[in-house]
């Protein structure tokens, strides 16, 4: 027992939008039962840009009811039905909304006759409503109107019907918590079918290739598949999965491979979708400066953005260790090289001495950073034992990739297999932590 339902709406998403008009028909898998089709007045403005594409204007629905006067008639046709719609999860958003700000809990089975049409007659160019009902031989009158659009997808449904031999395909839509329904409208199944069970970075692409979104996963297709588990009727959901056409991986070998991965993916793409990412930030930051008579100084401070540090670390302990370090390489006074004693009084000649043999110290800092390697063991897409390697050298990220044993006998074998990155300072910060929690992971020569 079927629902076709197709809806007009003032936007693109359930949360803020409203329903201008609505028609449900009726359908026993054979034949039409009953019909139902009204305006609804919104309660809000009607965009021009919706008015010119529907011819529904504020002035078509002055007198039609609202959503609440009918509400309880809406949910009588469909409860208990299989809720049928092309893009079944636009339709089912607003209308699950609006029925629960009504006080109706609404639930119930979908099927979209997208997915049903990808399946049953798969390799189409498009399965817009309008690209596959031209491709099918169905007329559309009325389009982009609820009682048009839904005549199209009710004659839609039944030819989908008589092709599917044995009701194979429909069984399997219809069968129990079906993930089908959830999966965007755009998204060829095969692709998200075809994801790896493995830990990757993945990545959604609008209709021009682009990529939008950079995700990492420890299990791609798990991860993939919750982004579309829910009908979160959010505008910024909504218009996000939309925009889904189709999805690419990398996998790799371990979950910290793929947190590193997408780090850089994302630094060099700068996907519309990405806002936010977990921060490795390193707390302090070595700088040097000249004070009021000229000396050249160093300072510990918590870490600037916009100004680049001679070392970063996350213990101000370990940055007046390498200071003192540098006093007893380079003969200088304490008192001259920390920001601790602003009254030191000097002659030029001692200035200029301290800062010949300053500059001398940071050059030698810089040449002398810190180097080390991260290696773990991982599983690589085909279920093979793999190692994967991160290098740090002179203190800076400097590249990531697949190792061996002979990779591991000499820092220059190891430097040569790495595929070689900018430095990053996320990833610069999340090795350093990550090296911290798991000192059994890092190589040193």
């Amino acid at each position: 027992m079927f629902a076709i339902v197709d809806i007009e709406t003032t936007g693109g998403n359930a949360q803020y939008g409203g329903i201008t008009e609505i028609a449900i028909v009726l359908h026993n898998g054979n034949s039409t039962e009953g019909r139902y089709e009204t305006l609804i007045n919104p309660k809000q403005h009607i965009p021009n840009y919706i008015t010119a594409l529907t011819g529904i204007s504020n002035y078509t629905v002055a007198d039609a009811p609202c959503f609440e006067e009918v509400a309880d008639k809406i949910y009588n046709l469909l409860n208990g039905r299989v809720f049928v719609a092309h893009n079944v999860n636009f339709d089912y958003s607003f209308i699950h909304h609006h029925l629960l700000q009504c006080g109706f809990n609404w639930q119930a089975k979908k099927l979209c006759t997208v997915r049903y049409a990808r399946k049953v007659v798969p390799g189409k160019p498009s399965y817009s409503l309008g690209n596959i009902t031209r491709e099918l031989n169905i007329g559309i009158e009325n389009r982009h109107r609820a009682g048009g659009d839904a005549t199209a997808t009710v004659s839609l449904l039944e030819q989908l019907m008589l092709a599917d031999e044995g009701s194979k395909h429909l069984q399997e839509l219809l069968k129990g918590k079906n993930p089908h329904s959830y999966l965007p409208m755009n998204v060829p199944e095969e692709q998200i079918n075809n994801l790896p069970y493995c830990p990757g970075v993945y990545y959604f692409h609008d209709r021009s290739g682009k990529v939008i979104y950079v995700g990492k996963a420890k299990n791609i297709k798990f991860r993939v598949r919750s982004h579309f588990a829910n009908n979160n009727p959010n505008q910024r959901k909504q218009e996000f999965i939309r925009n889904i056409y189709s999805i690419t991986y990398q996998s790799c070998a371990t979950e910290f491979m793929a947190i590193v991965l997408e780090a850089l993916e994302i630094k060099k793409r700068w996907p519309l979708y990405n806002r936010s990412q977990k921060r490795f930030e390193q707390m302090y930051g070595l700088y040097t400066y000249e004070d009021q008579t000229g000396l050249m100084r160093l300072v510990i401070e918590k870490k600037r953005k916009h100004l680049p540090a001679l070392h970063c670390f996350n213990r101000k302990e370990e940055g007046f260790s390498i200071g003192r370090k540098l006093m007893s390489m380079f003969d200088m006074q304490e008192q001259m090289v920390f920001a601790t004693a602003n009254n030191f009084v000097s002659d030029a000649n001692t200035v200029a001495s301290h800062n010949i043999k300053m500059k001398a110290a940071i050059h030698h800092l810089k040449n002398n950073l810190p180097g080390f390697a991260i290696v773990q063991k991982g599983i690589d897409e085909k279920g093979r034992a793999v190692q994967v390697g991160f290098l740090i050298d002179r203190g800076m990220f400097a590249g990531m990739g697949y190792v061996d044993e002979n990779c591991l006998s000499s820092f220059e074998n190891f430097k040569d297999a790495m595929t070689v990155y900018h430095d990053y300072d996320f990833v610069r910060a999340a090795l350093h932590h990550h090296a911290e929690r798991y000192p059994a992971e890092v190589v040193r020569w």
